[in-house]
């Protein structure tokens, strides 16, 4: 029973040998393991040390500036070569505090590492992880200086590798005093400006000794992207970044609390500018944004990698703008240092081929492009949310006839900026020519806002669906406004059959061995309104430009179809009539332009005087010149479009009263076509709108007998269509003034007249048949006498109760006219129960009669225009 055990236990201390082997074993793989990555890691960091030290020995050239990209135009000539200004300066020169500000925000532990640090690389690492793409370079200032060696801003393994053996070979042949020297010469600080020197001068003209703190931080912040945060093209991104940088200083212990928000709350103010030497500046930097945009390649790289970059450029387009915008007569006078702006885009709509642009007055190279600043596009935006939707929906047409009234829409309430105001009936054609805002608030009234909003979408305009889901939006009043790009891109569709257009500016970009980088590719175009909408709204805009219009001033000496905008100055407590904005948008058959003008900060001393008559009139000057020896087109009718014309207006309309018989006589010449009728409407002038009165008439003249004493009329006539249900546009309006009626107490005619009452009622003969008395008329009524038209002074009414009919006969109240029915031989008074107007009208066997009996052509009341 004992052998058992036994031979258990021999088992167990054979195996405990074994185990110590093994971990001896282990032991000694992981000696040699470690030791051969130790031996690894040291030839590898000698063979990095050796390889950045070939490098940088063998590309000591790279210190100079490479090969400049070239620039061509729309016809492939050479424009210009993209030069770099630049001037470098010694470590002793450079500002302590503008050497903090660029370690504090590119390198904070620049002084710790040796050209490469380890824990932004962790970081950069765990930031390209989450984002599951290469965000972050985690490069230190000596890697971004290795960078600037090349022209190379992948971020592949091979391309850091590379970089991260210069930067050791510089960390070894360098100090950092001299390493941070050569960063501040050669880096980018946008607008053609390499080193700092060259930054202080171009954006503060002043020296680098001279700088403030607020501007070191401004300069800082630039490098990250000096597209985005140079502060003359975007002066509030720069301020917003400059924030950044001073918090950064800050918290590394650079500057007090006290320095940093002082720093912060400065704004940028742009130096004056010396004559750019470069050509067409405005239209290259939008180029080079949109190659940036395209390629994939920084500024930098686009000025000095020896790029050909092909454009959409017309010289002779760009020349006349510029020379325009150079032209201080054709702005007005300002009264300091801040001038009148302006902006001008022009599209080949066939192409999408950007011709020309101007970003302002004065334009500095890389500066506010206010082609792309959005601002408040008044009626130049009618278009886009009133009269294009409107007929997108085949309800309206240029002759449909909208209401140009007086109105308030709840607490919005839209006023008609034209010397005659509210008009009443009107064309859509009249409505756009005259700019009539109360008609065209409206139609969009009448269609609905959220129409309107549609058919601005399709345009291409994101406008906030909260905030301007409103009235305001038919007259231009926007959350964020629109820019004159946006606004050539959706009149480009009115002009082109109602399909959209890619504006662009580049063609193609080559290397120097003329290998393509990009080239441009059209995208689909989207048809985003019918050919028969852009069709009629190139008709009602080309009678902007007719005479009457607010477009008069865009007329060249070709077809011209546009629209003009202007919004008020907004300024508190300033109401003199002038204004913020004035636009106009405008194509011919062949090319669409947009001009804005204004202030780029309007206030009380400064505002625009002369409306859009200015950028009408600057369209007409730039176009004309701009388009010689383009082939002139003319604007055609689609070959689905079916115009079904209206019936013509009304002719020789006459309204005269007819004091003998109380009556208002209409008569118009008729109007050509078989079954056609008439309709004829009219307004009181307490009433806001027209209505109308009498329908389907056959007859070329018509009575109104439902008038009343001491009131006034409007009236105008339109021919109707009963086979193609047309109306026609409205004739004149004309005014009929009906007199009050005079009784005189005296008077030997009227024998039973009698005295003035007392106010106790009865004796002043106005005993209205519910027994209330006007105690301050006198006069009895006669006993069925006269004919009937022998009212107390006021016109024989009781204004407190609407103007009861004395002794009724059979009478019939009409609350908006006074009384139309019939009477005996008593006389009846008749008051507007709507609002207690005296009308005493005094109908005689249901036809009201003139007061004195006298013949209406004795007596007939002048007719006068509105």
């Amino acid at each position: 029973m004992a052998v058992g055990p036994r031979k258990a236990n021999t088992k167990r201390t054979e195996k405990k040998p074994k185990k110590k082997n093994k971990k001896r074993k282990l032991a000694v793989w992981l000696f040699f393991t470690a030791a051969i990555a130790v031996v690894c890691g040291i030839i590898g960091y000698m063979l990095i040390i050796l390889n950045g030290e070939r490098i940088l020995s063998e590309n000591q050239d790279k210190l100079i500036l490479p090969e400049a990209s070239t620039i061509y135009d729309g016809q492939g000539k050479e424009v210009t070569r993209l030069g770099a200004n630049r001037e470098n300066v010694e470590f002793a020169e450079i500002p302590e505090l503008m050497r903090d500000a660029v370690i504090a925000t590119e390198d904070q532990r620049f002084e710790k590492h040796s050209g490469i640090d380890l824990w932004s690389i962790g970081r950069a690492l765990v930031k390209d992880v989450v984002a599951r793409s290469a965000v972050e370079g985690g490069s230190t200032i000596t890697q971004q200086l290795a960078k600037n060696l090349f022209l190379s801003s992948d971020k592949t393994p091979f391309r850091k590798a590379t970089e991260a053996s210069i930067a050791v070979a510089l960390e070894h042949k360098k100090t950092k005093d001299e390493i941070i020297t050569m960063y501040l010469n050669r880096i980018y600080f946008g607008k053609s400006a390499y080193g700092v020197k060259a930054a202080a001068e171009l954006y503060f003209n002043t020296d680098l000794k001279d700088l403030k703190l607020w501007q070191m931080a401004t300069l800082a912040a630039i490098p990250k992207a000096p597209s985005t945060y140079n502060p003359i093209k975007n002066p509030e991104k720069s301020m917003e970044r400059r924030a950044v940088v001073l918090q950064l200083m800050f918290d590394q212990g650079y500057i007090t609390k006290a320095q940093m928000d002082e720093a912060k709350a400065v704004k940028y103010e742009p130096v004056e500018q010396d004559k750019n030497t470069e050509t067409y500046t405005a239209f290259i930097d939008y180029a080079l944004d949109e190659a940036e945009r395209v390629s994939g390649l920084t500024e930098e790289q686009m000025r000095i990698g020896g790029y050909k970059i092909f454009t959409t450029l017309n010289t002779q387009a760009q020349s006349v703008m510029e020379r325009e915008f150079e032209d201080d007569n054709n702005f007005e006078k300002s009264v300091d240092a801040q001038k009148e702006q302006g902006a001008m885009i022009i599209v080949d709509h066939r192409s999408g081929e950007i011709q020309g642009l101007v970003g302002g007055r004065d334009y500095a190279n890389k500066g506010t492009n206010r082609v792309l600043i959005p601002r408040q596009p008044g009626s130049s935006f009618k278009p886009i949310t009133v009269y294009g939707p409107a007929i997108e929906t085949g309800d309206y047409f240029p002759w449909s006839i909208l209401q140009d009234v007086k109105t308030c829409y709840g607490s919005y309430c839209p006023r008609d900026s034209n010397r005659v105001k509210y008009i009443g009936p009107v064309s859509m054609e009249q409505s756009i020519k005259e700019s009539r805002n109360a008609s065209a608030v409206w139609l969009l009234n009448e269609m609905g806002v959220k129409t309107g909003l549609a058919f601005a979408e399709n345009l291409g305009f994101e406008l906030d669906k909260t905030k301007d889901r409103n009235l305001a939006i038919g007259l231009g009043g926007l959350t964020y406004g629109v820019t004159p790009y946006q606004m050539a891109k959706a009149y480009s569709a009115f002009a082109n059959d109602g399909k959209t257009v890619d504006p662009h500016a580049l063609v193609k970009i080559t290397d120097k061995d003329d290998t393509s980088l990009y080239e441009y590719n059209a995208p689909t175009s989207e048809q985003v309104m019918k050919p028969s909408t852009s069709y009629y709204m190139t008709e009602l805009m080309q009678g902007v430009l007719e005479k009457g219009g607010t477009g008069v001033n865009a007329r060249i000496d070709r077809p011209v179809a546009g629209k003009t905008g202007t919004t008020q100055n907004g300024v508190p407590g300033v109401k003199n009539g002038y204004n913020r904005d004035a636009w106009f948008a405008g194509y011919t058959p062949e090319w669409t332009a947009v001009v804005w003008m204004g202030y780029d900060h309007t206030d009380k001393d400064h505002m625009i005087k002369r409306s859009s008559e200015q950028s009408a009139a600057m369209f007409g000057k730039v176009m004309r010149e701009a388009m010689k020896g383009v082939p002139k087109g003319s604007f055609t009718k689609p070959a689905e479009v079916h115009v079904e014309k209206p019936p013509i207006g009304i002719t020789n309309f006459n309204a005269v009263y007819d004091e003998q018989n109380a009556r208002v006589q209409l008569s118009w010449s008729p109007v050509e076509g078989e079954g056609m009728t008439y309709r004829v409407y009219r307004k009181e002038a307490s009433e806001a709108a027209f209505t109308k009165l009498l329908d389907s008439l056959d007859a070329t003249g018509v009575d109104d007998l439902s008038i009343a004493p001491g009131m006034s009329y409007e009236y105008y006539v339109t021919a109707y269509d009963p086979k193609k249900d047309m109306e026609g546009e409205p004739s004149s309006k004309l005014k009929v003034d009906i007199p009050e009626i005079q009784i005189n107490p005296s008077d030997p005619q009227n024998p039973d007249q009698g005295t003035p009452g007392d106010g106790s009622g009865g004796d002043d003969g106005t005993t209205p048949g519910n027994g209330t008395e006007n105690p301050d008329n006198g006069g009895t009524p006669p006993d069925g006498g006269n004919n009937g038209t022998t009212p107390p002074d006021d016109g024989g009414q009781n204004p407190n109760n609407g103007g009861q009919p004395i002794e009724p006969g059979n009478g019939n109240e009409n609350g908006s006219g006074g009384s139309n029915g019939t009477g005996g031989n008593t006389g009846t008074g008749s008051g507007d129960t709507n609002n207690g107007t005296d009308d005493g009208t005094t109908p005689v066997n249901g036809q009201p009669t003139a007061p004195g009996g006298e013949e209406a052509n004795k007596n007939d009341t002048a007719v006068t225009s509105p």
